[in-house]
């Protein structure tokens, strides 16, 4: 076999010319097929005499033979517009092959051939193909989810810090904000506890975490952590809704919180824990799949309002490192339950990305929404009005979810939620085997 194009041999034992592009064969005659590789294997011009020896081996044959024949092969290539048949005058003929012929995609399995195909492509065209393999990578990683997930970890930082008082108690704890917020100073979670009842019992130490979106101001609080590990007890969630202070009493925060929620709940799990995880009695108990549990409770104070409680549950499924099934739901009453629930539940998969905001590794997670359950409540105090609309833009907008979680230990988690804006919440951590 010998090449004419990357992809057009000619066979010169068979006599015909086989195109492996479209899978078919062009018969030559004996004449033809001579002519043909003696143009193929010459250096430049192939005088007449060459040829006609070649075509007409052992005969004296007229010009007009050698004539005639080229005009056949001319019109068995016509479909290969790259190879031309060049007429030189006083000298003979010429097979010129063009440098930019089409290089079609083959289906050939001639690795050489493909090569070939590839150097013969002049210099323009290979930048032009690279530029637009970039340009198609650039497209790829713009429109990706990943990108997505970095497009959106980059409207946080986490360069600052906040002095909060909590109970008698001060902490430096870390502060997140998005990159438009303008109002950044402390007073503006601290302006919501009231001064003259900002004391607890018992209370000597907390970690803590404040956010801001700009519209909300949101803080996580976990008291009496030790050796770095909260418990997951006696959490406190508080996000500030409004610019005025909220004068929310500190005192009697953790009793009315208490109360508040010994009532019906609609997104805490109580999980029983085995104390036989050994015992093989109890192997048909335990389920094949793993779901992580994270609930908080979150309180809106607002001055002269009722007190908003949103009651939060998230639960991730992995279907293997980082992706699987994703489930939320939020119930929001106000606290003489003159509001009756408000509830809304997502349904979708997640993608989890590790992402840097400033020195802090955080988890994202990328939820896409497949299913969403808007329960419109009977009745809505004007506490809980906000809320509602809220929730009901959420409902009819959402697609795509970004959750964060910015710090996570065996029993508890903090994450930033896309809930009524964006806000911090420590959540309680457990683990069912359903």
């Amino acid at each position: 076999m010998l090449k004419v194009t990357p992809y057009l041999e000619l066979d010169q034992q068979a006599k015909q010319l086989v195109d492996r592009a479209n899978n078919t064969m062009i018969s030559l005659t004996f004449s033809e097929s001579a002519v043909l590789y003696q143009l193929l294997i010459a250096d430049s011009v192939c005088g007449k005499e060459a040829l006609l020896d070649a075509g007409w081996p052992d005969r004296v044959v007229a010009a007009t033979s050698l004539t005639q024949c080229v005009s056949t092969l001319r019109k068995k290539l016509e479909a290969y517009p790259e190879v031309q048949l060049k007429t030189v005058a006083r000298r003979g003929y010429e097979l010129y092959v063009s440098k930019r012929s089409h290089i079609k995609m083959l289906a050939v399995n001639d690795a050489e051939s493909i090569k070939t195909a590839l150097i013969d492509v002049p210099m323009m065209v290979k930048i032009g193909g690279i530029l637009v393999l970039l340009l198609f990578i650039l497209w790829s990683w713009y429109t990706s989810d990943y990108h997505s997930a970095v497009k959106n970890s980059s409207l946080w930082n986490t360069d600052k810090k906040v002095a909060l008082n909590i109970g008698g108690t001060k902490e430096i704890i870390p502060m997140f904000y998005q990159s438009n917020v303008e109002y950044l100073h402390p007073s503006m979670w601290q302006k919501h506890l009231a001064p003259e009842s900002n004391h607890l019992a018992n209370f000597e130490g907390f970690e803590g975490y404040v956010a801001t979106d700009g519209d909300n101001y949101s803080m996580a609080i976990c008291p009496n952590v030790i050796d770095g590990e909260c418990a997951g007890h006696n959490l406190m969630n508080i996000t500030a809704i409004d610019r005025n202070p909220a004068g929310l009493d500190i005192s009697h925060f953790s009793e009315l919180a208490e109360r508040l929620e010994k009532r019906i709940r609609y997104n805490r799990i109580i999980i029983p824990h085995n104390d036989n995880d050994n015992d093989n009695d109890n192997d048909n108990e335990v389920g094949d799949i793993t779901e992580h549990h994270y609930h908080a409770d979150v309180y809106f104070p607002v001055a002269g309002e009722l007190l908003v409680r949103s009651d939060l549950s998230l639960s991730l499924i992995y279907e293997d490192d980082n992706s699987g099934q994703f489930y939320s739901a939020t119930c929001i009453t106000d606290e003489d339950c003159l509001t009756t629930p408000i509830k809304y539940k997502v349904r979708g998969t997640f993608k989890q990305y590790e992402q840097k905001i400033n020195d802090l590794t955080v988890d994202v997670f990328q939820v896409k929404v497949s299913q969403k359950e808007f329960i419109k409540p009977e009745v809505v105090s004007p506490s809980a009005m906000n809320f509602y609309r809220a929730i009901r833009k959420h409902d009819i907008t959402d697609d795509v979810l970004y959750f964060y979680r910015v710090h996570t230990d065996e029993k508890s988690a903090v994450w930033i939620s896309p809930i009524l804006g964006s806000i911090v919440a420590w959540y309680k951590y457990d683990q069912v085997r359903i």
